[in-house]
């Protein structure tokens, strides 16, 4: 009997968790009340009590299991090359091939710092951190010359550059000329590996 119960508490977990995912989405976590989310559960108002306190404990739990970094990490761990220029080239095409699975991916992240200030994002950190720790590992073996940064930084400043392709590829791609487009994750990629500047140029030296 107690399992039974479980289960069906599970059931109606996932039910409500699921109903408040796609209102967020559609409608941000302000344009949100808990009854619109009862309702697309198919359970009383009260009902939702039984398993969340509040409207921003529902969101917390919608934040963690549906952030992105849960098709991320899985893509970090998943590339491979010989060497780290390889290795960061394959991380990029598997982080882009896991994102453009789920279009919706970064509306989360966008309410959770804008509509809630980041408030739930060190408990996202936290549950991040052993996983981050073992790709720092990974990247730390490839073989390669590495400036010396701390590894934290370089895995940081890679999802940071990674990001801010994707999201202008999101927002601007279909809005830009052709040459704004052609192998942009490519140029992108070379660009953090090698940044903007000639081997055989002076700072400040123009190409022009």
């Amino acid at each position: 009997m107690g399992e039974e119960i479980t289960t069906r508490g599970e059931r109606t977990r996932a039910e409500i968790l699921g109903a408040a995912h796609r209102l967020f989405i559609e409608q941000g976590y302000h344009g949100t009340s808990m009854r619109q989310i009862a309702e697309q559960a198919g359970i009383a108002l009260g009902g939702i009590y039984n398993h969340f306190a509040s409207k921003e404990d529902i969101f917390a739990a919608v934040f963690l299991e549906h952030h992105p970094y849960r098709e991320v990490l899985p893509a970090l761990r998943a590339a491979h090359g010989e060497t780290v220029e390889e290795f960061v080239r394959s991380a990029a095409r598997k982080m882009l091939e896991a994102l453009n699975q789920r279009p919706d991916i970064l509306k989360l992240t966008f309410i959770e710092i804008v509509e809630l200030q980041g408030r739930h994002l060190a408990q996202l950190f936290a549950d991040l951190q052993p996983q981050l720790f073992e790709i720092m590992q990974r990247v730390g073996r490839v073989p390669g010359r590495l400036r010396p940064i701390p590894i934290p930084i370089i895995i940081r400043s890679f999802i940071g550059l990674f990001f801010s392709y994707y999201i202008t590829e999101l927002v601007l791609a279909n809005r830009l000329p052709a040459e704004f487009q052609a192998n942009a994750l490519d140029y992108f990629v070379d660009i953090y590996l090698h940044g903007i500047l000639a081997d055989d140029e002076s700072p400040g030296e123009s190409t022009e």
